[in-house]
């Protein structure tokens, strides 16, 4: 990634040679090599080159902690000081505000800010359901604990500092993925008891398996998309698991994408199973 001008003017090439088939131009005299691949981490880096000041932030920074909630052509978030130039271009989306140093970081070798400040960035400005999924995600990926997001979201003032605090209490960093949090976010709004998540259940030989929600008293598992995988061997595992916790005397529900579309009806069957 370079700066066109720049180039230009050590003579390691000409405009001519610039404005060439060689050469892609990512924002307005940022350049890379037209074999790169242009990812949204590239044009992150890409608006790295073009505002020295900026720290990316919002969900392009989440991409950079590993959890991706933007697509390549997004627009790129960045934060500038309060005191920099007006900047509008196509493919940025620039805010203003203090970003106080601990709050900064550099990942991929791309200023950015640290996975807390940016799971409570993304806490405070995205829609409740969409950011609770974001914040457990960034957890799961190991950057960052729980713990000390709420911790910065408490000390957070500003707007939508009263929703990142709502969102990093509903926040668990348990989900293996976005729809279990969907799956938890529901049951927590209904009618029944809060199940216990990422339940052990145990048997006579051991740990028979490790179930997303469990109600243990009632011997009652929750699984996300059922247990079965297309793996090379894993039916037979899967079986043998399932055949464990059926033995052991648990009720296993199966809830899958399709049932997140019809809460009424999947609740309705959570219910009768702890019931019964």
């Amino acid at each position: 990634m370079f700066r066109g001008t720049e180039a230009v003017r050590a003579g390691l090439l000409t405009r001519r040679q610039l404005d060439g088939p060689t050469w892609r131009r990512l924002f307005r005299d940022v350049y890379v090599h037209a074999a790169v691949p242009v990812t949204h981490q590239v044009r992150a880096a890409a608006a790295a080159v073009l505002l020295p000041d900026a720290v990316v932030t919002g969900c392009s920074a989440a991409l950079l902690w590993g959890v991706d909630l933007v697509g390549a052509d997004d627009d790129v978030e960045v934060t500038l000081p309060p005191t920099a130039n007006a900047c509008r271009m196509p493919g940025l989306r620039v805010r203003r505000a203090v970003l106080p140093q601990d709050l900064r970081a550099r990942r991929l070798d791309i200023p950015v800010t640290t996975a807390e400040a940016t799971a409570v960035r993304l806490a405070g400005s995205l829609p409740t359901d969409d950011a609770v999924c974001a914040v457990d995600q960034l957890i799961a990926t190991g950057v960052v604990d729980l713990e000390p997001v709420r911790r910065l979201a408490a000390s957070t003032g500003g707007p939508g500092s009263a929703r990142a605090r709502a969102v990093c209490d509903l926040a668990d960093g348990l989900a293996g993925s976005p729809q279990e949090t969907r799956l938890r976010l529901l049951i927590l709004r209904s009618d029944l008891p809060a199940p216990v998540a990422q339940f052990r259940v145990l048997d006579g030989e051991g740990v028979a398996a490790r179930v997303d929600f469990a109600w243990p008293d009632q011997k009652v598992a929750l699984e996300y998309d059922g247990l079965w995988h297309a793996e090379a061997g894993q039916f037979a595992k899967d079986r043998r698991r399932l055949n464990r916790l059926r033995a052991a005397g648990w009720t296993v529900v199966f809830v899958t994408a399709a049932d997140l579309h019809r809460p009424e009806e999947l609740l309705m069957r959570i219910a009768a199973a702890i019931e019964a």
